[in-house]
């Protein structure tokens, strides 16, 4: 007999809830504990060797308490510098989240793509290796957003956010040659909690490349079985310790495709 797995998904705050969406629905059958580092939150703020120093260890404390068979750093920022120190550090299994450059060049008509990242992504040279390696002769522009991941956390937690502060983050993605921007990458797990609004006021119709769903497909390929008997409630849990309001406790739910869920 099979039994569930457990999968723990991290992120630096709410983002990464986009990406266990997928994964529980491709395997309802295993146990979730997510972790959202808000402590820390937003790692675009940090330095690398910050964020390096603050998530290799606590992802060693989070594996001692959980005991997960599979991790899942749902957060681009965090995959980018730290997936190396981790599979070095412990014997888990470690998925990672990296800008979606190489499926976005392929899909791209017009051959001008955009990546709508943190400004520590779009920076960091993980990410200018994957467009020299993977382009395929697109020409790619990389958009920082400032405030978009913090924007998206203030909407799941029920604030309503202006098109305009939205727009503001988006703009520079739309590059009006001719052809113009046909492909967007979202190389931020918080974007898509925002997707609907991004969508409507986009200048001009463009695919918005989730890696998502990708990810979920390489945790079902890495994971086993589906097990014989229903998994253990969810966790939902913040480094700072703190519980959330009643709102984003409803806001909460539905990600987890479950009624079943503990706030740790």
């Amino acid at each position: 007999m099979s039994i569930p797995r457990a999968i723990l998904v991290f992120d630096s705050g709410l983002g990464g809830l986009t990406v266990l969406r997928e994964i529980a629905a491709a395997r309802p059958d295993a146990a979730y504990t997510y972790v959202a580092d808000d402590a820390f939150f937003p790692y675009g703020q940090h330095e690398e060797d910050e964020i390096i120093a603050r998530v290799v260890p606590l992802i060693g404390e989070l594996i001692d308490r959980h005991r997960p068979d599979l991790v899942v750093i749902a957060c681009n920022t965090a995959s980018t510098l730290v997936m190396d120190h981790l599979r070095k550090a412990y014997s888990v299994p470690f998925v990672g989240t990296v800008p979606a450059i190489k499926p976005a060049c392929a899909a791209s008509k017009t051959k001008k793509v955009s990546v709508l990242g943190t400004r520590g992504t779009v920076k960091r040279e993980y990410t200018r290796t994957l467009i020299r390696n993977f382009a395929q002769g697109c020409d790619v522009t990389l958009v920082g957003a400032e405030n978009l991941a913090s924007l998206a956390e203030r909407a799941l937690r029920g604030e309503a956010i202006g098109d305009d502060a939205v727009r503001a983050e988006i703009d520079a993605c739309f590059v009006e040659d001719s052809p113009r921007t046909d492909t967007v990458v979202l190389a931020c797990t918080h974007y898509p909690l925002l997707l609907e609004q991004i969508r409507r006021i986009a200048p001009w119709p463009v695919a918005w490349i989730d890696p998502a769903p990708a990810i979920a497909r390489r945790v079902v390929s890495l994971i086993g079985p589906q097990a014989d008997r229903s998994a253990a409630p969810a966790k939902f849990l913040f480094t700072s310790g703190r519980a959330p309001t009643a709102t984003l406790e409803t806001a909460l739910r539905p990600f987890f495709g479950a009624d079943a869920l503990d706030f740790a």
